[in-house]
């Protein structure tokens, strides 16, 4: 993936080595900052600015120190992979007649508190519509890697496009009207409605691939088959045969590996938002 001429995005809220708790939120946060201006002689509303106010971009970690070089270039990435969707995505909504709010990504270590409740990094990277923020342990790229064996910075590309394709269904109502079915039908029913929502952010995630490439020429050779080996791993049947040996349909939430390379794929081919209707598909 070609990362040199991206752009970094403001909007990246780095709360490692913190429990999870963000100096910019709380009077905790403000109580460290006024004893860390105490200690040091420094201006509190300098310090705020840069903990807090700033543009969320200084990887502060347990005793303010900033992370591993690995780590860093992980951010990098994550931070011009952000911003590369930001500006397919300003101009996809443009052609709807829309403005597009921009997500929040926090980078948090063990776990992290959401507006939509705590978050242990064993869930994975998540989307929360309460505060408009995506949540990634970066642990889970490594984990993506070993562990499944979806390599390369595209995959990882993907993981991150895919949960601003819930924050797109978010701006476009999608996430509301389906989290009001949730007590109108059995979870075996909801569970089928919450494959076609992650099938759709697989499209939305592909269909930025292709609109970035047009931009930017981000992709390189083996790129795109980097993504699709990535959403063949995350496939509930191949995650539920890992674990447990054996496959159980009506537990799906995502889909299966072969309906999210499709989607994802399908996306990537067509570059078109009317394409990716998984609602109303009788073929998923």
């Amino acid at each position: 993936m070609r990362l040199d001429d991206l752009r970094r995005s403001g909007n990246i809220e780095d709360r490692r080595g913190i429990g999870g708790r963000s100096f910019a939120l709380g009077g905790g946060g403000l109580l460290v900052v006024l004893l860390l201006s105490w200690l040091l002689g420094a201006n509190p509303l300098a310090l705020l600015e840069q903990v807090g106010a700033g543009d969320g971009t200084a990887a502060v970690t347990e005793g303010g120190a900033t992370g591993s070089p690995e780590e860093e270039r992980t951010k990098d990435m994550v931070a011009k992979v952000l911003g590369a969707t930001e500006d397919v995505w300003r101009q996809e909504f443009q052609k709807r007649g829309a403005e597009y709010r921009e997500p929040r990504l926090v980078l948090f270590s063990g776990a992290v508190q959401s507006a939509c409740g705590n978050a242990q990094s064993a869930m994975g990277p998540f989307y929360c519509p309460g505060d408009e923020k995506v949540y990634l342990d970066m642990t889970f790229f490594r984990d993506l890697s070993e562990g499944l064996g979806a390599t390369g910075d595209f995959a990882q590309a993907y993981v991150i496009a895919h949960e601003v394709g819930h924050h797109v269904q978010n701006l476009l109502g999608i996430s509301d009207k389906v989290q009001a079915m949730r007590g109108q039908m059995s979870e075996r029913e909801y569970n089928q409605v919450s494959v076609r929502m992650e099938l759709q952010a697989d499209f939305f995630a592909g269909l930025w691939a292709r609109h970035a490439d047009e931009m930017r020429r981000i992709l390189e050779q083996g790129d795109i088959e980097e993504a699709l080996n990535a959403a063949s791993s995350i496939g509930d049947d191949r995650l539920q045969h890992r674990s447990q040996g054996h496959i159980v349909p009506d537990a799906f939430t995502h889909g299966t590996s072969e309906q999210r390379v499709r989607w994802f794929r399908r996306g990537y081919e067509t570059g078109d938002m009317s394409q990716g209707d998984t609602f109303s598909a009788t073929n998923l």
